[in-house]
């Protein structure tokens, strides 16, 4: 152990505290958001929001999140990515909390859109630190147990909706869950800035970069980006409202997709397994492949053992490609632009999710059935797989640089 982390960019101590920093604020953000999905089903009754106004809502979350990538992975190769880091967790906290107070539509909009703002900021910035940090024989699997706090903040978004939604109501559970980011904030105190972002000085390159040397990788990160983020946002935010529709009470809804969630913590397992041992662009294929196809199984399920069959398996396989995505991405590209090339990618990754839960409202206000709104995510999310196995590269034998 002590030969594999002589070649880490940062030792074994800085390590830890940067992986459970990004943890525990990633699963804290996480809860955050994994909220609003749950939240829609109780602003529809409780402000008589239509489904467009619902996915509206969602979009304008996303805007902000598609914003924010951009800006903080650009500032993080500026500044550091340890103050960015910081910065963003407040920005979120803070705008977060105050969802909780909002008095009607459009201050609920304006809200969710800064919230985004620092959401999206922060997600490029941690998993390049933690990339930089750990060394090469466990970078890919460090990130992607980074990317498995997510999984576990939406399994508490889960049970507090679950528990707290239907006897006190949706203010209640969205100021708790905003609590701990205080927690997280705290800890986060302790990160050291990156040790290759302190010796990138020597190596200036401009982010223009992306698209001329690096314009193959960038290409491929861009389409995986754009099809995983298109069907995330489109399935998972509104899965307790589709559960609404074919049938459920709220009740039920919540409880069933806090079971189908269950199953990304193992999705996220298996793909930092996986990562290590197939590379990471052929994990990420294949958990892509297989979320388009338990999409449309989903889309077609009637009975409840199929739609929690094909939900869990759907979370497993979409999770999983996650986990993956967030391990391969900043392995293409070197140290003075690889923060903002990871930013770069996630902010046109957010114009699919930005797309997708308004268009996915608009569709079920037009009465069009879920099966074909879940086959647009399967043909989506095979287009995406198509470009990665054209253009991607491997990157699992790249040390950081």
């Amino acid at each position: 152990m002590n030969q594999v982390y002589a070649a880490a960019a940062g030792t074994k101590r800085e390590l830890n505290k940067v992986f459970w920093a990004a943890g525990f604020g990633w699963m804290f953000d996480a809860m955050d958001v994994g909220l609003l999905s749950f939240v829609l089903v109780a602003l529809r009754e409780e402000w008589g929001l239509t489904a467009q106004e619902a996915g509206l809502l969602g979009t304008f979350n996303l805007v902000g999140m598609a914003i924010g990538a951009v800006l903080g992975g650009y500032l993080a190769d500026r500044l550091g990515r340890r103050p960015v880091f910081l910065l963003t967790l407040l920005v979120f906290g803070v705008f977060s909390l105050g969802s909780a107070f909002a008095g009607g539509f459009g201050i609920m909009l304006a809200l969710r859109f800064l919230m985004g703002v620092g959401l999206g900021a922060e997600l490029p910035v941690a998993s390049t630190l933690v990339s930089e940090f750990a060394p090469a024989a466990i970078r890919g699997r460090m990130v992607v147990l980074l990317e498995s706090f997510w999984a576990a903040g939406w399994i508490l978004a889960a049970v507090l909706a679950y528990f707290v939604i239907p006897p006190y109501g949706w203010r209640v559970a969205v100021a708790v869950g905003a609590l701990p980011i205080a927690l997280a904030f705290w800890i986060r105190r302790e990160v050291p800035e990156s040790p290759q972002y302190r010796a990138k000085a020597e190596r200036r390159i401009g982010i223009r970069e992306l698209f001329t040397s690096y314009k193959r990788e960038t290409i491929a990160l861009w389409a995986v980006w754009f099809a995983i983020a298109f069907s995330y946002y489109g399935m998972f935010l509104w899965l307790p409202s589709v559960l609404v529709d074919k049938g459920f009470t709220m009740i039920q809804s919540f409880r069933y997709v806090l079971l189908m969630t269950l199953a990304q913590l193992p999705g996220y397992f298996a793909a930092s397994y996986l990562v290590e041992r197939w590379g990471r662009k052929a994990t990420l294929a294949v958990f892509l492949v297989a979320s388009g196809a338990m999409a449309l199984g989903f889309g077609f399920s009637q009975s409840t053992g199929m739609l929690l069959l094909t939900g869990a398996l759907l979370s497993f396989s979409n999770l999983g490609a996650w986990g993956a995505l967030y391990a391969y991405t900043p392995e293409n590209y070197p140290a003075p632009i690889r923060a903002g090339g990871a930013g770069f990618a996630a902010g046109f990754g957010r114009i699919g999710s930005v797309v997708a839960p308004y268009l996915v409202g608009a569709l079920v206000q037009g009465h069009v059935g879920y099966a074909p709104i879940f086959g647009v995510f399967t043909a989506v999310l095979l287009i995406g797989t198509i470009m990665l196995l054209i253009y991607g590269i491997e990157t699992k034998a790249r040390q950081a640089s």
